[in-house]
């Protein structure tokens, strides 16, 4: 893990720019995990819908840059899991306290679904659920700590997946939180 301090630093900077926020669903639920991004794009959601927008809602602004570090490190897991023309071009960052929660969704908004997805756990431990192509399909149970990279794209790439709700505790370069990065190709 010799890159988790380089991107809790980056991290720290995004957030300064683009802060974390518990954003409301199109059905009007505040969302359990804050989040932020930073990119050509950012992930959004409201009474509107979900979509990824060109300015945070909140500040108006475009979002932070996506780091070289971020990008580089993401066409290296996507290499080693068979996807070597990955091309980052927003990272969705989303933190998670102790209770919150992901429930089953795809990830369907991007332009380009033959690109995969790349995720980067940081902090404390969660469970992974990924499940088939029905919501109703049984989800796969995969343990993260702290480091782990996942990708999955190809067939898999529209698979049903969300996190189980995270367990308290405290991890030394975290503290009493979850960091997950998702970086895509969205335009």
């Amino acid at each position: 893990m010799p890159f988790a301090p380089l991107l809790l630093a980056v991290l720290g900077e995004i957030a300064a720019v683009a802060p974390f926020r518990n954003m409301l669903t199109p059905g009007g639920q505040r969302m359990s995990v804050a989040m932020t991004n930073c990119g050509a794009v950012g992930w959004v959601t409201d009474r509107k819908g979900y979509r990824y927008e060109r300015l945070d809602p909140e500040t108006g602004r475009p979002w932070p840059p996506l780091p070289d570090g971020l990008i580089e490190l993401a066409q290296r897991a996507a290499v080693e899991a068979g996807f070597p023309a990955f091309r980052p071009d927003v990272c969705l960052i989303n933190r998670y306290e102790p209770g919150a929660r992901m429930s089953l969704h795809q990830d369907r908004d991007e332009r380009d679904l033959s690109a995969p997805i790349v995720s980067v756990s940081l902090g404390l431990g969660a469970t992974f659920l990924f499940g088939g192509l029905k919501r109703s399909d049984r989800p796969y149970r995969l343990p993260l700590s702290h480091g782990d990279v996942l990708v999955w794209g190809g067939e898999k790439r529209l698979a049903y997946h969300g996190v189980a709700p995270v367990a308290d505790g405290c991890h030394e370069s975290v503290g009493r939180m979850r960091i997950n990065l998702t970086l895509r190709h969205a335009l």
